[in-house]
């Protein structure tokens, strides 16, 4: 018996399989992406969505982290604003412990001290971000700055009209000076206090946005490596199956000449 179909069917499977490959090789130069789906392997796959679940944690953290020391600034310049009025409400306290003032310089004084203390009071409820008050309360807001549920920072909030009821209440023309003084200093020292917890927190922040970037470049370098594709060698492929599929298209061409040749004699 004649076979007339072993040879053709090898030659056109070989093109099926050569074009393919083909396929697939278009598709990766297409994306730049050596593993576009678990087809091209799975494990490989499944390092990929880790490592990607992994990157857009860090980015989203980093994001994250500068809401932290934003919120931080924030809370820090309103402080700032209070510890300058601080200041000069002492500044003005010693003024009136002049024997030269009467009675209405005192008052004078007096009215500008009070101006400074609305001017705290409103500083401490104006002083808020995202509609989140920062210097009316002892709390703490969470930020979460890494890709794993364990890794957060806290930006501590302060009730700072609380502890600097003193300050608020000195009245030169009534007070006795050395409480009035140590009022002052009692509010300078807190604010002080508060202002520093911010600064370190800061610091901290900002420590952890520099090692979230690092850690997202050396995270994205290791997708790339098993994710990305070679752009040469894929091109290099890509000719190589080509030059094949071309091959394969003659023999298969030459196989049918052949087949008709010897059913035009058996005819």
């Amino acid at each position: 018996m004649i076979n007339f179909n072993s040879d053709a069917s090898s030659n056109t499977s070989l093109l099926q399989q050569v074009q393919e490959k083909q396929t697939s090789l278009m598709e990766k130069l297409a994306s730049g992406k050596k593993v576009n789906s678990a087809a091209d392997g799975a494990a490989a796959q499944q390092i990929i969505d880790r490592l990607t679940s992994q990157v857009e944690g860090n980015r989203q953290a980093v994001n994250n982290v500068y809401d932290g020391i934003s919120l931080a600034q924030v809370a820090e310049g309103g402080l700032e604003g209070i510890n300058n009025d601080a200041n000069r409400i002492r500044e003005l306290t010693l003024q009136s412990g002049s024997g030269i003032l009467s009675d209405a310089d005192r008052q004078a004084i007096q009215s500008e001290i009070t101006q400074l203390q609305e001017n705290i009071t409103q500083t401490i409820e104006q002083t808020t971000f995202a509609g989140k008050p920062l210097l009316n309360a002892d709390g703490e807001i969470s930020f979460q700055v890494g890709a794993n549920p364990d890794q957060k920072v806290g930006v501590n909030t302060s009730d700072v009209a609380g502890n600097l009821s003193g300050l608020l209440n000195i009245d030169v023309t009534s007070d006795n000076l050395t409480d009035a003084l140590d009022a002052a200093d009692a509010a300078l020292e807190t604010v002080g206090g508060f202002r520093a917890d911010l600064g370190a927190t800061q610091n901290a922040l900002a420590s952890t946005a520099r090692n979230l970037t690092q850690a997202d470049v050396n995270t994205t370098e290791a997708r790339g490596r098993i994710q990305d594709l070679d752009y040469a060698q894929a091109v290099s492929e890509s000719v190589a199956n080509d030059v094949r599929g071309q091959a394969a298209t003659t023999v298969q061409a030459q196989a049918n000449q052949q087949q008709g040749q010897v059913l035009a004699l058996l005819s």
